[in-house]
């Protein structure tokens, strides 16, 4: 379980991206949400959309890895999805905040990779959020100084990458991907492997 966390506008998404599209084996875990679908989402692609009752009824049977409630919506990671597919070799992307890294490490230590972005500068930051005229000024505010919050969770990570440079930062991460696919406890069938050459 490969984790993506940092302050919206640092480059979270176009990393991972960029990591969905250049790297094989790894795949984007798809989240279970209350919040509305939004125009040009697809129901078990982008997210997997509930209601309320149906989030809270997951919830209490257990079928979570991690969830939180953020800006009024629950958002969660579906347990059986995750377990059959790390099972089988498979790697999966989440984009999540602190709280929710937190919780996966919590649950399955081992299996977790950690990396932190952050923004070169706090100005450099607001500036990016500005620039994609997405939001009102008191969105970005609000941004602003949740990203301040985020940024205190640093050290809860394993690896922290400055963006600098969208492509320096990509080559970074994808760097800490590779050397922990090669983690020996990682690398499956190679109990096998090993046995088959000392024959």
């Amino acid at each position: 379980m490969f984790i993506l966390s940092s302050p919206s506008g640092t480059g979270k998404t176009t990393i991972a991206h960029m990591l969905l599209k250049q790297v094989q084996g790894i795949g984007m875990s798809v989240s279970v949400t209350t919040r509305p679908m939004r125009p040009g989402e697809v129901d078990g692609v982008d997210y997997h959309f509930v209601d309320g009752d149906e989030f809270d009824r997951m919830v209490e049977a257990g079928e979570f890895l991690e969830w939180a409630r953020v800006f009024g919506h629950c958002y969660g990671t579906p347990k059986a999805q995750i377990k059959a597919g790390l099972r089988e070799g498979h790697d999966f992307l989440f984009d999540i905040d602190w709280q929710g890294t937190q919780q996966l490490y919590q649950r399955a230590e081992t299996d977790v990779v950690r990396v932190f972005l952050l923004p070169p500068s706090i100005a450099e930051l607001e500036n990016r959020l500005r620039g994609r005229n997405t939001d009102s000024e008191e969105v970005i505010q609000g941004r602003m100084d949740r990203a301040k919050a985020e940024i205190s969770h640093w050290d809860g990570y394993d690896y922290v990458v400055v963006n600098r440079d969208i492509d320096e930062c990509y080559a970074k991460v994808r760097t800490i991907l590779e050397a922990e696919r090669m983690r020996r406890a990682r690398q499956t069938g190679l109990v096998d492997f090993t046995r088959e050459l000392m024959r």
